[in-house]
């Protein structure tokens, strides 16, 4: 039994609309569209606090949503896009959409109208679980996890949300016995909201999509009445065009191919796959990711003391080879007093060892290589040695706007295998 969305991800998606009559939306690859079924062939199940989707109805379009939503920025326009057709995938890995901005900014309204295009809840956005008993309830009782202002991220919810996103279990004892364990283990979309930069670790970086929206003006500020009621009137047509951009990539990511596989790879390909659908040009999501992780590994980079001085570090004198303790000593001698006093601040050389291992993607992307040995002699000492690389070769331009991002390869209808151009969009037979 499924909660919400279901089918294989490959031929078939059903959606349960949870309405009354137990109706199902389902999209086909083999007809490229959807259609609601009165008899559902799976079986959902429909927990306390799951509301109605809007009816989907043929020949809509998502720029009236983008009329209603606080989203000016191209690129980001289509990161949102991209996790709003990633999130209708039976499968994941997803993407976590990370929306800050400053308050007045329309963050909780854009994940709410995202969310209702999705898996409407009575609680849409909800604040930080206090366990991971909690976050593995909702996420049992739902299919979209919505957490709302976010100040921090600690450390358990940072590594409980980069389970969910890429898979994971979660185990507790179940209430009123002993020794039986109750066990949670799928994939689900995450949304958050915050002021703040909240996501500062690595691997949950590595997996988030992060879109800052700016203030609104005051003479453009509209009330949550009109937009609700605009979303009332025109959503059925909203929800049909996103289905259509399902139905897009469910027709073409099984034959899709990018040239330079991005991390989420298979939501990259599944995000690229559904542009036509999505109205967008051909390459948008591949570009705007690139650089939404491009700035994200920066924001790391920042947000970690011993990446800083390692960098300051390597900078210097071009190289460094001793042990974790060693390190611990080197750059304890250059950070300051209130880096020292922090408490990501690693005191032993097993921390300052899984500091710089959870840093070392990053300092990669910058051009520090991170490798571990084990020294020679009686002792065998586990050796670290920090060097510098040249950084990943930036994709070449094709304009003054936009990079080229490689070309997407799928297989035309006489057979032959044709390249279309991220950048322009053109086609050439090969």
């Amino acid at each position: 039994m499924y909660t919400r969305i279901a089918g294989d991800g490959i031929d078939v998606v059903y959606v349960d609309l949870c309405d009354e009559r137990w109706r199902v939306v389902e999209i086909s690859a083999s007809t490229g569209t959807f259609r609601i079924v009165d008899d559902s062939p799976v079986r959902f199940i429909r927990a306390k606090g799951m509301l109605a989707l809007p009816v989907p109805e043929h020949g809509g379009s998502l720029l009236a949503l983008r009329g209603l939503v606080n989203v000016g920025d191209d690129g980001d326009w289509a990161l949102v896009l991209a996790w709003l057709v990633a999130a209708l995938r039976p499968t994941g890995p997803y993407p976590i959409l990370l929306v800050h901005g400053e308050q007045g900014s329309a963050k909780s309204t854009l994940v709410r109208i995202l969310r209702g295009f999705v898996d409407p809840n009575q609680a849409d956005l909800r604040a930080e679980p206090r366990d991971t008993r909690d976050l593995a309830i909702a996420a049992s009782n739902g299919w979209v996890i919505g957490l709302d202002n976010l100040s921090h991220m600690k450390p358990w919810l940072s590594d409980a949300l980069c389970r969910l996103s890429t898979g994971g279990g979660f185990a507790t004892r179940q209430l009123f016995t002993d020794k039986d364990e109750a066990i949670f283990d799928a994939q689900r979309p995450v949304v958050l909201t915050g002021i703040e930069e909240i996501a500062t670790r690595g691997d949950l970086i590595d997996r988030c999509i992060s879109v800052e929206l700016q203030p609104i003006a005051t003479g453009k500020r509209k009330p949550e009445s009109e937009i609700w009621a605009a979303i009332d009137a025109c959503g059925g047509q909203i929800f049909g065009a996103v289905l259509d951009a399902v139905a897009c990539a469910l027709r073409a990511h099984r034959d899709l191919r990018l040239s330079v596989l991005p991390r989420m790879a298979d939501f990259a390909i599944w995000a690229t796959a559904a542009e036509a659908g999505l109205g967008l040009p051909a390459g948008a999501v591949i570009a705007a990711y690139q650089r939404n992780r491009a700035d994200a590994n920066q924001t790391a980079l920042e947000w970690s003391p011993i990446a800083r001085l390692v960098i300051a570090l390597v900078s210097e004198q071009g190289a460094w080879s001793g042990t974790a303790m060693e390190l611990l000593q080197v750059l304890g001698g250059r950070a300051d007093d209130l880096a020292r006093r922090a408490k990501c601040w690693p005191r032993t050389p097993i921390a300052m060892a899984g500091a710089l291992r959870r840093s070392a993607p990053n300092l990669r992307e910058a051009g520090i290589l991170v490798e571990y040995s084990r020294a020679s002699g009686h002792d065998r000492q586990r050796m670290i040695t920090i060097s510098m690389v040249p950084p990943p070769a930036p994709a070449p331009e094709a304009g003054p706007q936009r990079n080229v991002v490689g070309s997407v390869q799928k297989a035309s209808d006489d057979g032959h295998a044709a390249t279309r151009d991220a950048s322009t969009g053109s086609s050439y037979m090969r």
